[in-house]
């Protein structure tokens, strides 16, 4: 019997195992994402101190777009690097979350280093 792969599991898996590679410090702190079926949402963290620096979502006022979609995710991207650089924050650890690095997860990252953070 052929059994079906749990996507879920496989990207939790693939998200451990890049967490334990990567960690956000004051200096350099971690670009996490996360990618629902409807939404985008993207957090600036420092590890060490377990705080949440920046925010930034499809459900914000700012972002016009309200989907998880490419031009959403272009539009996030510019938003959380703005955000970010008002809190003096231009350099940051990219956390894909265990998603592939392509698509929505890949416009979202060029977005943010156009909108000028580092990494």
């Amino acid at each position: 019997m052929v059994k079906k792969t749990d996507r879920k599991m496989e990207r939790t898996r693939r998200h451990i195992r890049v967490r334990t590679k990567i960690s956000g410090t004051a200096e350099r702190p971690r670009l996490c994402v996360y990618r629902s079926n409807s939404n985008l949402y993207v957090q600036v963290i420092d590890d060490v101190a377990g705080n949440t620096l920046v925010s930034a979502s499809t459900l914000d006022k700012q972002v016009k777009t309200k989907h998880a979609n490419k031009e959403a995710a272009k539009e996030l991207g510019a938003l959380i690097a703005k955000k970010a650089l008002e809190k003096k924050i231009d350099t940051v650890v990219f956390d894909r979350g265990g998603y592939v690095y392509h698509g929505v997860v890949k416009e979202l990252a060029e977005a943010a280093r156009e909108g000028g953070l580092k990494f």
